[in-house]
């Protein structure tokens, strides 16, 4: 089972297709964005939503309107997509079973309560790395990965592209 939905991967990708090859940022459609990535226009909508109320992108006027980076792209973090997609999620949520062991007779002793749980200590330092990895990667930093990784046709493709379904 995924930890985060999969409109976090939605999320990221089409924040990505917001930025060229350049590191610039393009105002686009939901409705370009999900043809072009080939993904359910409603759910993108939805995650649209989502985005902008946490201010990571702002609807823009005029014709055909559609959705501008609401800061730079190197100022979006994953965490950021992750937090206003999917809320702030904890990978560990503790049941305190160390004091349930059968032998404790439904008293556990103080030693075995005191502090805080070994078992939830570590899954919160996890949880803590977690965060801080997503949030040293900007959408900036993976769209300008992509577009290094693709062949040149490919940068002219999304452009052309782009620029023939708003004719």
């Amino acid at each position: 089972m995924a930890f985060y939905s999969s409109g976090v991967e939605y999320g990221i990708h089409s924040l990505m297709f917001m930025v060229d090859s350049s590191g610039d940022a393009r105002e686009m459609s939901v409705r370009e964005i999900a043809d072009l990535q080939n993904v359910p226009y409603d759910y993108l909508a939805k995650i649209f939503t989502r985005l902008s109320k946490a201010g990571l992108v702002r609807s823009s006027e005029g014709k055909g309107g559609g959705f501008q980076l609401a800061l730079p792209a190197a100022n979006i973090t994953l965490l950021d997509v992750v937090n206003a997609i999917d809320g702030e999620k904890q990978v560990f949520a503790c049941r305190e079973i160390r004091q349930r062991t059968v032998i404790f007779d439904e008293t556990p002793p103080e030693w075995a309560c005191s502090g805080i749980c070994g078992v939830r200590s570590v899954m919160e330092m996890a949880q803590q790395r977690m965060e801080e990895s997503l949030a040293q990667h900007s959408i900036q930093d993976l769209a300008l990965k992509m577009y290094r990784k693709a062949p040149q046709t490919f940068v002219v493709e999304v452009q052309d592209w782009i620029e023939a379904r708003r004719q």
